[in-house]
């Protein structure tokens, strides 16, 4: 009776210890392997009990931080990193028990997010490879670069929390994660040499209005807003606020140093709104993380055959050279933000290019750039800068092209002018090292210029260093 009785008391203290150690609890985003973003106030944030008193310590600096919960056991303080190093460790205790995360990076944080292209894993998708995608995971071993995947979540309202871990980077690891997060991420980490962590948040087919909140969406008229579950039964990843609610709400606020995005085939057919969209959230999302206008680099889509989903009433509205001009134009109107051009890439029957390695490269050579501030190499495409018509003849001049544009020896016929009657014909084109020269036999009087403005194209002009002339029109027919 004696041993039933301590048997008894055994398992009550137990239970006790578990109750006392599940009263502090801590998101999936901050566990062992983390990346902080270095010389900032990271914030950690979790939960214990209401009202509850905790100390936060980190090694880094020995210093011990003192937060209380709230009336509904929610608690959260901004931490004081240091200069790129570690690995670290942070304790949370309550008095009574304390969680501890360990090997722990201080680097830079980026946001990786969008739909396939950047869901997209180094291993491809089935019977989908990526271009070297198997020699890049087998020479992938890098503790300096750490990534965590935010699993695939269509709600109603918003997740605080998702099943997932961070890994340092290996070949058991990287098969499964973002090509062109990784790209970039491996860019940064080698050329910065400092640890780099990536918070991957993207959803295959998903629109951008799923990306946004309620309130992001309230000037968007063709916005509907999901009210119940039935609301989600087809195309959820194309629902708005879906994505928002599932999958980004358990990162905002999580230090960052910014962000990258490659979204935008699933809202071809929305091309007038979507620079506005796209404004709106970014601004929106800066809003929430409460961090200033961070650094937003993203992919315009490369060209493909959207017309095939048309097959019985395909409009001019659905030429996706729509999209990507609504992308270049956003990129004007977006503070501390840059588009990598993927003109070169694209595939006419493929939407999910096989050569993800120039999305990534040149997303970080915009960082490396615009933010990191290194020099001495070419990091954004040539850009139209102005036309001016002389006897007959279009003079087409480019901003953004340091050493000249090139066709690479080849014949350039991607071009096409028009006059008055709006009719578009060839022209024939003489490159400059600024400018291309355009002629047409068909048009006397040439008023407006149009640079691969379909659908399915192939890259004809770039820079020297290899980056291609988006495709843009200077009407507004």
């Amino acid at each position: 009776m004696r041993n039933f009785s301590k048997s008894i008391i055994a398992f009550v203290c137990l239970i006790g210890s578990f109750q006392i150690n599940a009263a502090i609890k801590l998101p999936a985003l901050f566990s062992d392997n983390m990346m902080l973003q270095q010389k900032s106030n990271a914030p950690i944030w979790g939960w214990a009990d209401k009202n509850q008193s905790l100390k936060i310590k980190t090694s880094w600096d020995a210093k011990t931080y003192e937060v209380k919960a709230d009336k509904e056991g929610k608690w959260k303080i901004a931490l004081q990193t240091p200069a790129a190093g570690g690995p670290y460790e942070i304790s949370v205790s309550d008095g009574k028990a304390s969680q501890k995360i360990q090997n722990i990076l201080i680097g830079e944080v980026w946001l990786c997010s969008g739909q396939s292209n950047m869901e997209m894993p180094l291993k491809g998708f089935p019977g989908q490879p990526v271009y070297k995608g198997n020699e890049t995971i087998v020479h992938s071993k890098n503790n300096q670069i750490r990534f965590i995947t935010i699993p695939r979540a269509t709600v109603l309202t918003p997740n605080e929390d998702f099943v997932g871990k961070w890994n340092a980077a290996g070949p058991q690891t990287t098969g499964d994660f973002s090509a062109t997060a990784w790209y970039f991420g491996s860019l940064l980490q080698e050329v910065l040499d400092v640890p780099v962590g990536l918070i991957h948040v993207s959803y295959g087919g998903s629109s951008m209005e799923a990306w946004m909140n309620q309130e992001m969406l309230k000037d968007f008229s063709s916005a509907k807003i999901p009210t119940k579950k039935e609301d989600l039964a087809k195309d959820p990843n194309r629902v708005a606020t879906t994505l928002f609610n599932g999958m980004l709400s358990p990162v905002i606020g999580y230090g960052i140093k910014g962000c990258i995005w490659y979204q935008g085939e699933s809202n071809y057919e929305r091309a007038a709104e979507y620079s506005a969209l796209m404004q709106k959230m970014v601004s929106s999302w800066r809003t929430l993380w409460g961090q200033g206008d961070f650094p937003f680099y993203y992919c315009q889509i490369a060209p493909f055959n959207y017309a095939q989903f048309h097959p019985n009433d395909y409009l001019e509205k659905y030429n996706s050279a729509f999209l990507r001009e609504a992308q270049l134009k956003a990129s004007k109107e977006i503070p501390n933000s840059g588009m990598a051009v993927l003109m070169d890439i694209g595939e006419e029957n493929n939407i999910h290019p096989i050569h993800k390695e120039a999305g990534g490269t040149r997303l970080g050579y915009l960082a490396l750039t615009k933010t990191y501030g290194l020099s001495g190499f070419e990091f954004g495409s040539p850009e139209y800068k102005a036309m001016e018509i002389k006897e007959g003849s279009v003079i087409v001049a480019f901003d953004n092209a340091p050493n000249g544009i090139t066709a690479n020896g080849k014949e350039v016929t991607g071009f096409e002018i028009a006059g008055e009657d709006k009719v578009f014909y060839p022209a024939k084109a003489e490159v400059r090292r600024k400018s291309v020269v355009l002629k047409s036999d068909k048009v006397t009087n040439p008023v407006a210029v149009r640079y691969l403005f379909k659908d399915v194209a192939e890259a004809q002009i770039f820079s020297t260093g290899g980056l291609p002339l988006s495709s843009f029109r200077t009407d507004n027919w």
